[in-house]
């Protein structure tokens, strides 16, 4: 099978979040899974060194047309980094990308968007199936991702093709619609039928995200519990019933991990690594496994160390890594840690992550008042979030939504608990601790409240300061759980299949 992906972000070359570590891994993992060719296809934005890369230009300009205009775009091609099969990676090259050094907008305030973003991003989609004519062989599939690349799903059915390719095309997040003037719509080349509510029309304006919903083969999004989400009014963002329509379309697959990166036996940023792969970890004793634990204590005390905290060995040691906006429940945990902080309870807190200015300064307020208790990194840094996932003992995820979540993944990978609210892919890969069947990788709660948050927390620090044989039992489960990526591909393989036989 012939994949194409079309997608705004691709790790290495472009990542602001999520969407750039799926575009990173997926294509590998459809490849080793018996994809016979997979290619990305995003931009080249202004942030991107070709040479850094191995990026190489290709001769050929492509000429694409967008509504009225016809653009000459060029390319840069390359290959994903990684084991495994050959995934090829095209950047368009366009000054509407590469004269920009954002990807949706100025570095220094990513979320006020370029306003020029409809055309960059039909741009995108268009050019991806002018490539895509272009391939031999041409793709069986074009995949297109989030409202980014919701035009593709659009422009490939409307293009003439010898044999059509089948569409599939994946929410990341429904938050973000691609909201735009209608006549922005019509400037793109979109049919006058289609800018309709049952078109891609919402509530007066033109969604790039509906155009995908609305006409492909099939739809997919990050997680199964969010697929069942995204249908109701709650989590759908005004696109439920659109949801609701297309239920039997649309499956959800959760994301998978790249643990040749998030292993703690792997992982070079660490003072010291750690852990086993879980077919190991599952013979080990208790003391066997303990013993395997002493290199994560001398990496808490280095991350104690490196955030200028007390070297407590016994105190437990909280973690976020966020960005800090509403989705992700700062507010909840803020309040929490307000409240907290006049108690007695003994912890640390460490805090990695940036976003809106009002958490930040609430949380550097917090700092200053109680600085052997709460360490801040207003900033990202990849580095240290591996030190601090390998040194943590406990990391609190509160979301509002989580359409899959990779954090909560990663910190049980490295032993380091996670404490969520039980939503999306957070319900999909945390099972809540019971000390009595000795069952459950985590801590979780569900009504979204401080109160809530809080009692999940009192039951995490209760059990790591008096159960220590559950504590390890625990840890030794969480560390065995698997979210690779292969069973992720086979699914999406499977998805495609159905897409191409109009299941």
């Amino acid at each position: 099978m012939n994949v194409l992906h079309v997608a705004s972000e691709v790790a290495p070359f472009s990542k602001t979040g999520g969407l750039g570590d799926v575009l990173a891994a997926l294509p590998r993992a459809l490849a080793q899974q018996g994809a016979s060719r997979v290619t990305v296809v995003s931009a080249r934005y202004g942030s991107i060194n070709p040479q850094q890369h191995g990026l190489a230009r290709r001769l050929k300009k492509l000429s694409v047309p967008v509504g009225a205009q016809t653009f000459e775009v060029g390319l840069y091609e390359g290959r994903l980094p990684g084991p495994g099969p050959q995934v090829t990676v095209y950047l368009i090259d366009h000054p509407l990308f590469s004269e920009r050094p954002g990807v949706y907008g100025p570095p220094d305030n990513p979320g006020e968007g370029y306003a020029d973003n409809p055309l960059r991003f039909a741009l995108l989609s268009q050019a991806a199936i002018s490539l895509a004519k272009e391939l031999v062989p041409r793709p069986d599939v074009i995949h297109a991702h989030d409202w980014q690349a919701g035009l593709a799903v659009y422009y490939a059915q409307q293009a003439e093709w010898d044999t059509p390719p089948a569409t599939v095309f994946t929410v990341h997040n429904l938050m973000f619609q691609g909201l735009f003037p209608l006549s922005e719509a019509q400037g793109l080349g979109v049919r006058p039928e289609l800018l309709t509510p049952d078109g891609i029309e919402f509530y007066g304006q033109a969604s790039f995200i509906k155009a995908g919903l609305q006409l492909a083969d099939r739809l997919t999004t990050v997680s199964p519990r969010y697929a069942q989400e995204i249908c109701t009014p709650e989590f759908g963002y005004g696109l439920d019933g659109v949801m609701q329509a297309r239920r039997g379309r649309l499956t959800g697959i959760l994301n998978g991990v790249d643990y040749d990166r998030w292993s703690p036996w792997l992982d070079g940023s660490l003072p010291v690594r750690f852990g086993r792969p879980p077919a190991e970890l599952e013979t080990l004793s208790e003391d066997a496994f303990a013993a395997e634990l002493v290199g994560k204590a001398r990496c808490k005390a280095e991350l104690q160390r490196e955030l200028s905290l007390p070297v407590r060995p016994k105190t437990p040691l909280l973690l976020t890594i966020s960005r800090l906006t509403d989705q992700k429940g700062i507010d909840l945990l803020i309040s929490w840690l307000e409240s907290e902080l006049h108690s007695r309870s003994e912890f640390q807190f460490a805090l990695l992550g940036q976003g809106q200015p009002a958490f930040e300064q609430r949380l550097r307020m917090l700092a200053e008042r109680h600085p052997t208790r709460i360490a801040l990194r207003l900033t990202f840094d990849e580095g240290l979030a591996h030190r601090m996932e390998a040194g943590g003992d406990f990391f609190v995820m509160p979301s509002r939504f989580e359409p899959c979540g990779l954090n909560q993944i990663y910190s049980m990978r490295y032993g380091t608990i996670p404490i969520v609210r039980s939503v999306g892919g957070l319900f999909d890969t945390v099972v809540d601790f019971d000390a009595r069947s000795r069952s459950g990788t985590g801590f979780t709660f569900q009504p979204f409240e401080t109160a809530a948050l809080g009692n999940a927390i009192r039951r995490a620090l209760a059990a790591y300061h008096s159960d220590e044989p559950s504590m390890l039992a625990l840890q030794k489960r969480a560390m065995r759980a698997d979210f690779g990526w292969s069973t992720s591909a086979r699914a999406y393989l499977n998805v495609y299949r159905q897409a191409q036989s109009g299941k």
